[in-house]
């Protein structure tokens, strides 16, 4: 009896097709990391112009409230003996000592008295809101318009994301050279 052996022959694999090496899977978490850190970096850039944003659109309201305010005190504003230039910051509110004008009807307080009243309330609640700024309220004859115009100027710090370490220390050195945002509005009350 002649047993033959079977001998099952397998297919040769080749040492590069049985899996991954090492190489290439740190290759590819290198790879993958780099690209997670590239889009935390936009996140953060995204987070840092909604918060450029809302402070844009803060200045924006509150300037448009201190126009509603002229707009319902015209006979102060639109006086010639208008302050003719305010300026008031976070720091130094020259109205606060302003009295609280809330007597309605024929009492009710001098328009230059409502103004004040105006005036303070408006820089407290800017101050709240945007807690570093300044605001100029410049008003006067203007020759090609029939009444007063006035122009409120807001200015403030906010906080920005440099996109690279260039920029990052651009800023940090050149603070003094940096453009602050300002906001401006032209009101005819």
């Amino acid at each position: 009896m002649n047993l033959e052996r079977q001998v099952t022959t397998r297919p040769s694999y080749s040492a590069r097709s049985r899996g991954f090496s090492l190489v290439e899977v740190l290759v590819a978490l290198v790879v993958v990391s780099v690209g997670l850190l590239g889009l935390a970096k936009m996140e953060s850039l995204a987070l840092s112009s909604t918060s450029v944003a809302s402070a844009r659109s803060i200045a924006a309201i509150q300037a448009a409230s201190l126009a509603a305010m002229m707009h319902a005190n015209q006979d102060f504003w639109q006086n010639t003996g208008v302050y003719p230039s305010t300026v008031i910051t976070s720091q130094n509110n020259p109205f606060a000592g302003a009295p609280p004008c809330l007597t309605p009807g024929t009492s009710a307080c001098a328009p230059q008295l409502m103004a004040n009243y105006d005036l303070n309330n408006w820089a407290t609640a800017l101050s709240q809101l945007l807690p570093a700024y300044s605001a100029w309220i410049t008003c006067g004859n203007t020759p090609t318009l029939p009444s007063i115009s006035c122009t409120i100027q807001i200015v403030w710090a906010e906080n920005a994301v440099a996109m690279t370490s260039q920029q990052n220390n651009g800023t940090q050195n050149n603070l003094a050279n940096l453009s602050l945002p300002t906001y401006t509005l032209y009101v005819q009350p």
